[in-house]
């Protein structure tokens, strides 16, 4: 099975908060999938994020909103170009606000490293140089 985009949709208490953390950073938005309820952040050809207001995101689930200051749900995880991209995009979140929860790991072949948003949503950011060794790959 192929799918041809992928909408990550994550819950948000101050959208127009948000989005001015997420300006910073240098994404932008469709105003076409934007209203005081929900906005679509752009984040690479066909990878989006649509950041949503609490109540109107619990009108999707039959569950809870993870509590993010006390646990994680997810990692979204997005690739950079290089190490500079990813040290760089952690210092404008940090200076937007965010909190920046563990140093950099570098294993190689890929350099990692992540910041929590203001809702305190995990991103994961990495530069892959190349393939894992074998004994990742058994």
């Amino acid at each position: 099975m192929k799918h041809s985009q992928i909408f990550v949709n994550l819950p948000v208490k101050d959208l127009k908060r948000t989005v001015d953390f997420y300006t910073k950073l240098g994404y932008s938005f469709n105003p076409q999938f934007t209203d005081e309820n929900a906005t679509c952040m752009i984040v690479g050809e066909n990878l989006f994020v649509m950041l949503l207001v609490e109540k109107f995101f619990g009108s999707f689930i039959n569950k809870a909103i993870t509590d993010t200051s006390k646990s994680t749900e997810v990692l979204t995880c997005v690739s950079c170009e290089n190490k500079a991209q990813v040290d760089e995009l952690v210092a404008k979140a940090r200076a937007a606000g965010g909190k920046v929860p563990r140093q950099p790991q570098d294993h190689g072949f890929m350099y990692s490293h992540g910041y929590e948003d203001l809702d305190g949503h995990t991103w994961e950011l990495v530069y892959m140089t190349g393939a894992p060794p074998a004994h990742l790959n058994k």
